[in-house]
């Protein structure tokens, strides 16, 4: 029997794709890596919409692709996910990994914390039991990520609720003294003498506004 196979043929590589009728051939990056390229500096959830528009493809290609990469991540074992979250997708680390994560965090990487983080530290040091709400008004800005990296790195911790608003309440940690080379909080230096004597005023007027 004689071959039909053309004696010029050559079998395509693996990966390549026949570009479909009318479709312009991709020189760049595939669907796939360019959504992973995204959403690997992504601090946030970012909506199908934002991605379709970046990436200039179909929004149905993209939300499909999504879908299907998160389905690969768990079928391979990988250590993180991809989840559909608040309107948009992000990566996340496995659940089962996160001890991980945190102890890496915490106690592997002598980090320098940032003045944001060294004030909301030193907030919730003096202030203690304090809330997130509390902290913000103090600092006049929002602290809630500050505040999440600071119990991540074990220099914080939760401390009940507050009676009133049923907000949860922060204190430092015995690492947190440890780090400092202190006995007790009862070793914090005086701050008294540098706070205006309206202080309680001030807070008050920032968490109005």
């Amino acid at each position: 029997m004689t071959s039909a196979t053309p004696e010029n043929y050559e079998p395509a590589e693996a990966g390549d794709k026949e570009p479909e009728p009318g479709e312009i051939p991709d020189s760049g990056p595939g669907l796939r890596a360019s959504l992973e390229a995204i959403l690997l500096v992504a601090d946030e959830p970012v909506p199908v919409v934002v991605l379709a528009q970046v990436l200039e493809r179909p929004r149905n290609e993209v939300e499909a692709e999504l879908r299907d990469l998160a389905v690969s991540y768990v079928a391979e074992g990988r250590g993180f996910d991809l989840r559909e979250v608040a309107g948009g997708w992000r990566f996340y680390t496995r659940e089962d990994c996160a001890p991980l994560v945190e102890r890496f965090v915490s106690d592997g990487q002598e980090v320098r914390l940032t003045q944001a983080a060294l004030e909301t530290l030193a907030v919730v040091a003096y202030r203690q039991p304090v809330s997130r709400a509390r902290v913000s008004a103090v600092r006049g800005v929002n602290c809630d990520g500050v505040m999440r990296t600071l119990v991540l790195r074990g220099l914080t911790e939760e401390a009940g609720t507050d009676s009133e608003t049923g907000a949860i309440l922060y204190r430092t940690t015995g690492y947190f003294l440890e780090r400092l080379g202190l006995a007790s909080l009862e070793d914090l230096p005086d701050l008294a003498p540098f706070l205006p004597e309206n202080i309680e005023d001030i807070e008050d007027e920032n968490a109005r506004s």
